[in-house]
């Protein structure tokens, strides 16, 4: 079996990182997603359990789990969380790890990062850092599991695009990438419709996103050594898993 490496360097913590090169908040996430992440009521709102288990209609905690048990129990190595989450996701995440594991989270949104430390208070293995998911500070090849929960469909192709090609660049060969997010069902299923009317009051990326296999959106050339989908509730939802 490949010994899981944890030599990747460990970035600037967030305070020093905002500091040192005070990352903006990108014009996509400042326009349309102000409501749901950047205000501070934001997560007095969505910070609940059942609200964003109502979100995703009652499929949070399977959904979680799903992407999860992809990395194993316990989870070794060093992992890579790519955006905050709001649920218990990041819990969860965190309690699986191994004795000598690490788990690094990244987001762009300072009120996000602070909301994350509270959910990790105590545990010397977590390390959050403030950066913007397309444009990553770690070297590359140093974690050996990235996992991205429901991030894609709120980022404009382009964005989506170069956050894809960062996941792979900073895992190593023999790594795990995990997606979980949207999917587009079939066309008998009637709540196709529904969240396609959703996504235009409320997700205006995410109807693109759904539109082609997450593979599309990754760097070309990408060659993995394995990839699986499993679709969920009707189709709504995926994982999408590529081992490098």
């Amino acid at each position: 079996m490949e010994k899981f490496s944890l030599s990747c360097a460990t970035a600037l913590p967030a305070e020093e990182q905002a500091r040192a090169s005070e990352p903006e908040i990108p014009g996509y996430l400042r326009d349309s997603y102000w409501w749901a992440y950047l205000h501070p009521n934001a997560i007095r709102v969505f910070e609940r359990q059942w609200v964003v288990n109502f979100i995703l209609w009652g499929n949070f905690n399977r959904l979680r789990d799903a992407a999860l048990d992809e990395l194993g129990a316990p989870i070794a190595g060093r992992t890579l969380q790519v955006a905050c989450v709001y649920g218990d996701f990041t819990e969860k995440l965190s309690a699986r790890l191994g004795a000598e594991a690490r788990l690094d989270i990244v987001d762009i949104a300072q009120v996000q990062l602070l909301n994350t430390r509270k959910k990790t208070v105590g545990r010397a293995n977590v390390s959050i850092h403030r950066q913007d998911a397309s444009r990553l500070h770690f070297p590359d090849a140093c974690f050996d599991n990235t996992v991205l929960f429901f991030l894609l469909h709120e980022q404009p192709e382009a964005i989506r695009r170069a956050t894809i090609a960062e996941a792979v660049r900073v895992t190593r060969k023999g790594g795990t990438i995990v997606f979980v997010d949207y999917h587009r069902p079939a066309r008998w299923n009637p709540i196709r419709y529904l969240m396609a009317g959703i996504f235009k009051l409320l997700e205006p990326y995410a109807e693109n996103f759904w539109a082609r296999e997450i593979l599309d959106w990754a760097p070309p050339g990408l060659s993995p050594n394995r990839a699986h989908k499993r679709l969920y509730f009707g189709g709504l939802y995926q994982k999408t898993v590529i081992w490098l």
